[in-house]
């Protein structure tokens, strides 16, 4: 299995000024270029392994040759975690939640403010690289979780349907060291209808690329 890396369903150009144009080029044209071709070659000495779902790699780790398997672990999750972000985004203006996530979200948090609120806290929190989320259990309980460089929830058993990068790479050219700027700025361009379609899915089938 050969992983490509996707194309924006957008411009690069259409989450400014909120993600800026050169940002986008660079996040998607090298920086997920990277993970893609890093996985790749990872994968190239993995014999048959390297045929199975990207998402049962990362989740089976210990099955991988031990010289790859932290590549794996790093690509393989920057690969799949940038695959989300994108569809996670959009230049569309949307004003309201679907319902069924809107409801899920209240239930769990209390509101829906209280949710972001909780959301752009763990992005804020997170010390260095990685990501927030927003994910379902097993008992399909909604919870926000944070993890390191590109790690992905699905490794603890986690469903993520929503995800933001909180690498510098993500914000560094628009704003500076202003992680909580740039934080408010991503909750104007969620796709909520991906998200939806996410908590809706519950055998996870868009998680495989």
């Amino acid at each position: 299995m050969v992983y490509e890396l996707p194309e924006l369903t957008y411009g690069y150009g259409d989450l400014d000024p909120l993600i800026d144009e050169q940002t986008m080029h660079l996040h998607h044209d090298k920086h997920h270029a990277t993970y893609v071709t890093k996985l790749n070659d990872a994968l190239s000495k993995a014999g048959a392994a390297q045929d199975k779902p990207l998402t049962e790699l990362l989740t089976d780790l210990d099955q991988l040759p031990e010289e790859i398997r932290m590549a794996v672990r790093n690509n393989g999750g920057g690969h799949l975690n940038h695959t989300l972000l994108w569809q996670w985004m959009t230049p569309e203006k949307q004003t309201s939640l679907p319902s069924q996530l809107e409801a899920a979200i209240t239930d769990a948090f209390g509101s829906v403010a209280d949710f972001k609120d909780q959301f752009t806290k763990a992005g804020i929190a997170q010390f260095g690289s990685g990501w927030a989320w927003l994910v379902v259990d097993a008992e399909e309980k909604l919870k926000v979780v944070s993890t390191p460089n590109q790690d992905n929830p699905i490794c603890d058993d986690l469903r993520p349907i929503l995800g933001v990068d909180v690498w510098e790479h993500a914000y560094y050219l628009n704003y500076q060291n202003r992680r909580p700027d740039y934080l408010a700025a991503f909750w104007q361009v969620i796709n909520w209808q991906f998200v939806e379609e996410c908590y809706l899915d519950k055998e996870g089938k868009y998680l495989q690329l």
